[in-house]
């Protein structure tokens, strides 16, 4: 299976910390890391888990943190083509994840979009089985559509709109207000429109068919819900773009969620092919 993202990159860096401080508190780090994240990578590394591969459409600053994100991500399994931004930063990140392993992130700069305009080789996308859209203009979103499954984030309403394409799913979180569909926002509408609900599950609808799913055990003590949301969205594109049942898409998806929830960082347990 071939598979894509288009999305975008940030320099982030972790701090375990007991729990978030308070304002004026100084709290201590147990320990910290640093490496590249965003829904993007998160989502990339993945697919490329499940599926032996991912090209990921991106962009960089014309810096050193963008050469870093690069090569680290190289090393993940993705292939990378990035769009560099010499005149602007890669943005960064700070996160804080304390004993619960809820994560609470602070982003640094501006989000860089890989956009259609940009010099990649957007042909490729004609290639993908499944690709995912998580960040970019209207050109990057259409260009993606070129894949035979595209799934995107619900957080790209207003790209998605301006693109009109038709998605084949609309993936985001039935709780954060950032993330909110309703019908009609999109012209041609989505198939399937996903919302996710944490440990609750989540509920689909398509057509005039809905349902819901319920959350797969988390197999492991709870240690960092950074990425959580955007492996789930990547276990669902991968199982759509394979032609899983909705239900059976559904539970690898939810796997994949559960799985990244008991690693530190994004990548450590995430999900390795879909038998695992």
């Amino acid at each position: 299976m071939r598979t894509a993202v288009v999305g975008h990159v940030e320099w982030v860096e972790f701090a375990r910390v007991p729990r978030v401080p308070a304002a004026g508190e100084i709290t201590f780090a147990r320990e910290s890391w640093e490496e590249p994240a965003g829904g993007g990578s998160v989502s990339a590394v993945q697919l490329a888990k499940l599926a032996g591969g991912c090209d990921f459409f991106t962009a960089v600053g014309g810096d050193d943190l963008g050469r870093r994100a690069v090569a680290a991500l190289e090393r993940l399994g993705l292939r990378v083509h990035a769009a560099v931004c010499d005149d602007a930063p890669t943005r960064r990140g700070f996160t804080f994840v304390d004993d619960a392993g809820e994560r609470t992130i602070t982003v640094i700069g501006d989000k860089l979009l890989p956009r259609g305009s940009h010099t990649l080789p957007w042909a490729r996308l004609s290639e993908a089985d499944a690709c995912f859209f998580i960040a970019g203009d209207a050109g990057a979103a259409t260009a993606a559509r070129a894949a035979r499954v595209l799934t995107a984030s619900s957080r790209e309403i207003p790209v998605l709109r301006e693109a009109a394409v038709r998605l084949d799913a609309l993936i985001g979180s039935g709780t954060d207000p950032g993330e909110r569909y309703e019908d009609g926002y999109l012209d041609p509408p989505p198939r399937l429109v996903v919302r996710t609900d944490g440990a609750a599950g989540g509920s689909w609808a398509a057509e005039e068919r809905t349902g819901s799913w319920a959350a797969a055990e988390v197999r492991g003590p709870v240690a960092d819900a950074y990425g959580c949301g955007d492996s789930f969205a990547a276990g669902l594109t991968y199982a759509l773009g394979r032609g899983d049942a909705l239900e059976d898409a559904l539970a690898l998806a939810a796997r994949c969620g559960a799985a990244c929830l008991t690693g530190r960082g994004p990548y450590a347990r995430q999900l390795v092919e879909s038998g695992s």
